[in-house]
């Protein structure tokens, strides 16, 4: 089977493949300080729950916007697992043509969600993903990465806005009751959820009318369920993306 590693700045996203098929998939904090041992262990107790072992594990790749983490991953598989797993980065075959004016500053990430995307779409697309930041990667009907928006995630805006503002309480991401709050906490859900939808909806009808043409939008990231649901121009959503395009991604480089 195939192990594909997404490290992210608050959650690790990992899976296991054979073939095309997802066989399971586990998401559990980044720690930043982790070793590979630690790292090692970790993934034992996981595969374990499942029957699994690292016997199972024949081929690996992660994709990590931590920097010092990736190579810690990559130590692990090489104790453990006893073969490389390739890095997402410089040097690393994608199949797409890159239009960034330096291509080292692309989160690994974004990369493998605009591959997944164009693969599954055969098309121009956009790829909006909701983690520590809120992403669109735009990729044009030639399958170009083309480039994309950056803002901050809406768990940082929750933080940001509780620690500033004194008088009003932390909550939990849960639906809005009604679009015009009649309580605090409705209000500030309200502004969460509908404010992101509606910048989510803003920004992808600018790049549409940029791009020219037809172009389907694609969600993902761990809290892409709590705002999809309220947005007009997202297409479909796929929490799996991002580990299918490092399947992807470690299919080009196979050999």
């Amino acid at each position: 089977m195939l192990l594909v590693v997404d490290v992210g700045n608050t959650q690790t996203h990992i899976g296991s493949y054979r073939g095309e098929e997802l066989v399971e998939h586990w998401r559990f904090a980044t720690v930043r300080q982790s070793t590979a041992d630690q790292l090692g262990a970790a993934l034992v107790n996981l595969l374990e729950l499942r029957g699994l072992g690292f016997a199972d594990l024949d081929a690996s790749i992660v994709s990590s916007t931590v920097p010092v983490l990736g190579p810690e991953w990559a130590q692990m598989a090489q104790r453990y697992l006893g073969h490389v797993m390739p890095i997402v980065g410089p040097g690393v075959r994608t199949g797409m043509a890159i239009r960034y004016e330096n291509p080292r500053e692309i989160g690994p990430d974004r990369l493998v969600n605009a591959v997944a995307g164009y693969a599954r779409v055969g098309g121009a697309c956009v790829i909006v993903d909701f983690g520590t930041a809120v992403t669109h990667d735009a990729v044009s009907a030639d399958g170009e990465y083309l480039g994309g928006i950056i803002f901050p995630g809406v768990e940082i805006s929750l933080e940001a806005l509780t620690e500033r503002a004194a008088a009003l309480p932390r909550i939990d991401l849960a639906p809005p009751r009604t679009l015009i709050g009649k309580t605090t906490i409705d209000a500030i859900r309200s502004g969460v959820v509908y404010g992101y939808a509606a910048m989510v909806d803003g920004l992808v009808g600018r790049i549409k009318a940029e791009l020219g043409g037809p172009v389907r939008v694609i969600a993902t990231g761990g809290l892409a369920g709590s705002i999809v649901p309220f947005c007009q121009s997202v297409d479909e959503q796929d929490d799996m993306l991002t580990l299918d395009g490092l399947r992807l991604v470690h299919g080009l480089n196979a050999g």
